[in-house]
């Protein structure tokens, strides 16, 4: 993850798309590969997300120029917070995320796949934390790389991995392959959701190996059924 400051071009991206008139060699945000991954709905995973148990010592931003307005909440056995959603291409180099399509890129992740190369953002789901600081430490509160997060937007649900950390004082980022299953316009540059992202990460939960989606949705879906049943 990266300091993302908001620039010109990205700020017309944004209107064009509002507007619904994009530039000829863009391409409208692709349709999820579902509406809903598991068995839980949406409806009912933020049911259980509508209280705050603040566990933060602070607030977190969205971006560098924003307010810090976003705490960290805790219930249930999970973590959980609600931000907007910044695109990270982090990690190996593929056709859509590589130097020339990202002006963030890096070629590293903070966790990588279990044959030791970084994680493929293209591709895999998963969600950025932010470095441990003096907000919240996220190891301290039962997080880990490759632990399990349910990732909620509008009506649908995306399992995804802890697999980047970011600036110790932004939230609310996750990968192009979490942001395209969630019909959320992927482009590292000028893609991604205002707001209306709910990030639920389930503590000590942990997938092996953590480039196994299929793993993630097994797992996620087993604990996000605790995570409503709990009262």
């Amino acid at each position: 993850m990266r300091l993302r400051i908001l620039s010109l071009a990205a700020a017309s991206g944004a209107a064009l798309l509002a507007a619904g008139l994009l530039p000829a060699h863009a391409s409208a945000a692709p349709s999820p590969r579902s509406a809903r991954e598991g068995t839980v709905s949406a409806a009912d995973l933020l049911a259980k997300a509508t209280s705050c148990r603040q566990i933060s010592n602070g607030m977190y931003r969205t971006d560098e120029e924003t307010a810090a307005t976003v705490p960290v909440c805790g219930k249930n056995g999970a973590v959980f917070w609600k931000a907007d959603m910044d695109i990270d291409c982090d990690g190996q180099r593929t056709a859509n995320c590589n130097e020339d399509r990202d002006p963030w890129f890096q070629d590293d992740t903070a966790f990588h796949q279990s044959d030791g190369r970084p994680l493929k953002a293209e591709t895999l789901p998963y969600v950025v934390v932010p470095s441990a600081g003096g907000i919240w430490n996220y190891s301290g509160a039962g997080i880990k790389g490759g632990g399990v997060v349910a990732v909620v937007y509008r009506d649908k649900v995306e399992y995804a991995v802890v697999g980047d950390t970011g600036p110790s004082g932004i939230i609310g980022e996750a990968s192009y392959a979490t942001a395209k299953a969630l019909g959320i316009d992927p482009d590292p540059a000028t893609g991604g959701a205002g707001s209306g992202v709910t990030y639920i990460l389930f503590t000590n939960s942990k997938v092996s190996p953590i480039e196994s989606h299929s793993a993630a949705v097994s797992l996620g879906d087993q604990l996000a059924r605790q995570f409503i049943a709990a009262n």
